[in-house]
């Protein structure tokens, strides 16, 4: 079974240019549940550089789909059997406002769009910088 990866390797991905917001905002939590991105901002803020793309997307679906770590494995094989959305197509980096930096191993951390390291990672000429998707076409 071939398996696809979200994962960049020193890569910073920028706010979309349609991102409503113009500095870092923290995901309102809309009723009991908890959104994909609460459940990411929680991950990354806590952990800087922890998990990987792939860690935090498969994360979100276990949650979503109340998983036992004993179905982890095998979930996540099938999971990445199919390509699937990364960290660009994030409401992070589309509406709240959030960057995100992916260093060599692939780890990623969050970067408010107002922040000065926001800025010298879009300016670092050693880094791949890729926008976030657009919401609107």
């Amino acid at each position: 079974m071939k398996t696809h990866t979200t994962n960049y390797y020193d890569t910073f991905i920028e706010i979309a240019t349609d991102c409503p917001v113009t500095n870092g905002e923290v995901p309102p939590v809309k009723g009991d549940a908890k959104t994909a991105a609460n459940i990411q901002f929680d991950m990354l803020i806590k952990n800087p550089y922890k998990y990987t793309s792939d860690d935090v997307l498969f994360q979100v679906f276990a949650d979503k789909h109340d998983l036992t770590e004993a179905e982890y494995e095998e979930a996540r094989k099938q999971f990445f059997s199919k390509g699937q959305a990364c960290l660009r197509a994030s409401p992070l980096t589309k509406r709240y406002g959030w960057g995100v930096h992916s260093n060599h191993e692939g780890k990623v951390a969050l970067y408010a769009s107002n922040s000065p390291e926001y800025e010298k990672f879009v300016n670092d000429k050693g880094l791949k910088v890729v926008k976030a998707m657009k919401s609107s076409k």
